[in-house]
Formats: C-alpha cells, structure tokens, sequence
C-alpha cells in the first residue's frame, strides 16, 4: 500500500501507462521518475514501436531523466513503475544509481508472460550483490496496476504470450 507522494506519482505511472491502450499483450507499461518533487522523465513501453527489444518504460525513461539532469547518475532519484521491474530494468537501475525503485503489481499479481521464463530474483539480487543504497517498495496501487495486465490464472495460447 502507499500514500501521499507514492500514489500520486504512481497515478502519473498508470495514466503514462494507459496512453499506450488497454490490450494486456502489448505490456501497457509506465514509468516516472521523479528528483526532488518534479517528475522528470515519464514513459511507457516502447518496444514494438521502435523496435526495439530494451526500449521497457524503466529503460526509456531512465534515457529521458538521464538527458534532463545532464548526468549518469540519478542518485536521490525514485522511479515509480507499474509492473515490478525485470532483471534488465533493475540492473538499469543500479547502474543509474536511482536512489529508490517502488512498483505497483509483483510477478505474482500478473501473468508469467510479463517476465522471464527463469525466475531471477532482482529484488534480492539488489540487496545481496550491488547496493545497499538503493530502497525497492512494491504493491504500490497493486490490484489497479495489476488490472492493465493478464491475471495470473489466464488461459493464453503460446502466440499470445510476448515473452515465452
């Protein structure tokens, strides 16, 4: 659950998300970052579009805040994201230096489509190999960020599902 600042960025997240429809198999994904109070990079998923197969929100707007600030690093910076990143997401993270990392819905709210086939555990793969400056929250808005993506228990053929 969160409040105050976490949930109105988090709406902004979900709103940048639903600009791209409401199809479940195009990963209706969205991602702000946000620097000392000012949203300052905003996008969602654009691999289809580009193509190009690392153009996630995460990574887009980590592109986007990087050419706002003038800088790598985005130290102090939290990124908000609908869906809990995947294992390219979060070590985009890392290597950005973002400060704090909170999602919405976690692998368990959604579909196994939506992440890698082999479970990587980035969540502790942060906390056990790379920084212990870095703060991951998740559940924020869970069940309405879930609600953009294929439930957990939903029947898909193989060639509905993106990423298997």
């Amino acid at each position: 659950m969160c409040v105050g600042a976490d949930e109105t960025y988090m709406r902004v997240a979900l709103e940048v998300a639903r600009s791209k429809g409401s199809d479940p198999s195009t990963s209706p994904l969205g991602c702000v970052i946000v620097l000392d109070g000012e949203v300052i990079a905003a996008e969602r998923n654009q691999t289809q579009e580009l193509p190009d197969a690392t153009a996630h929100a995460e990574m887009m707007a980590i592109r986007r805040a990087c050419e706002t600030t003038g800088e790598m690093e985005l130290r102090g910076a939290t990124l908000y994201s609908t869906l809990q990143p995947c294992g390219m997401c979060t070590m985009a993270s890392i290597w950005s230096k973002v400060g704090r990392v909170v999602y919405g819905a976690g692998r368990e709210d959604v579909h196994p489509m939506y992440f890698e086939a082999k479970h990587v555990d980035t969540l502790a793969f942060i906390g056990d190999a790379y920084r212990d400056d870095i703060e991951i929250e998740g559940g924020c808005l869970a069940e309405e960020c879930a609600s953009l993506y294929y439930s957990p228990d939903a029947d898909l053929s193989a060639d509905e599902q993106a990423n298997l």
